[in-house]
Order: structure tokens, then C-alpha cells, then sequence
């Protein structure tokens, strides 16, 4: 009787050191968005634990914004990419506007958001935007 050959499971360095996916845009893709970073950050954690447990939150609560924030203010399909750096992990971002992000004034009585922006220029090293013709790209830098 034949048997399966032995697979080894666990994956090199360099097969985790990106992952880029793309959304239709629709509402559940912010879930979609934040277990495709839990997914790189579980396969990152195997060769390199984060350095403090937060870290592993603080992206994936970047992640859950920036996917939101794409949702709801850019009309059509966005991609996320997460790429290992030397001493984090870099975000990025593409949605089709080209309207720069911009924070808002948060107030919780009145609903309505306004703290992403806050949020994410609070957990990242470095956030920045690169508009393009076909929308723009939101680059942040988080440690790990």
C-alpha cells in the first residue's frame, strides 16, 4: 500500500517574507483583510516571534482600519501587501481614490468614526501616501 510522501509543513524564510492580496471592496473584505494579515503574521511568528506581544494586535488592528477605511471611502477593489522588514512589518494599502486620507475630529456622542486615522498614526513607526493614477497607496511601518 502506498502511502503519501511527508511534507514538511513549516515554511523558509523567505516564502512568508510577502504576502499581497486583492479584494472585490465589499464589507466583508475588511474580515477577509484581517485574517489574511493574522494568517502572514501566525507564518512570520514561527522563524521570528514578534518582540512584544502588542505588536501583533497593533497590526492587525492597522490592518482592520486601513481595509475599512478603503471600504468605505473608495469606491471598488483594494489590495493589501504585507512584507517583512528588517525590524517590523510593512503595510501597504491600494485603493482606487485618489483622495488623500485626512483625520477627523473624533466624537464619540455623535458616532460617525474619526479615530482610524488617529489610530494608525498612533501604532506606526512611519505612515505615508503615494497617490497614483489609478488611486493611491498607504505605506506604514510597524515594529515587530
Amino acid at each position: 500500500m502506498a502511502s503519501e510522501p511527508h511534507r514538511d509543513k513549516s515554511l523558509a524564510a523567505e516564502e512568508i517574507t510577502e504576502r499581497v492580496v486583492g479584494f472585490a471592496g465589499e464589507l466583508h473584505d475588511v474580515t477577509d483583510a484581517r485574517l489574511v494579515a493574522e494568517e502572514f503574521l501566525l507564518d512570520l511568528a514561527r522563524i521570528s516571534p514578534p518582540t512584544a506581544p502588542e505588536h501583533w494586535d497593533d497590526i492587525l488592528l492597522v490592518v482592520t482600519e486601513l481595509a475599512a477605511n478603503a471600504v468605505q471611502y473608495a469606491p471598488g477593489p483594494f489590495r493589501l501587501r504585507l512584507r517583512r522588514t528588517f525590524d517590523g512589518v510593512h503595510v501597504v494599502m491600494h485603493d482606487t481614490s485618489t483622495t488623500e486620507p485626512a483625520p477627523r475630529p473624533f466624537r464619540p456622542s455623535r458616532g460617525g468614526g474619526g479615530i482610524g486615522w488617529h489610530l494608525i498614526h498612533t501604532l506606526c513607526d512611519q505612515v505615508s501616501v503615494v497617490g497614483a493614477a489609478d488611486g493611491k497607496d498607504i505605506h506604514v511601518f510597524l515594529p515587530w
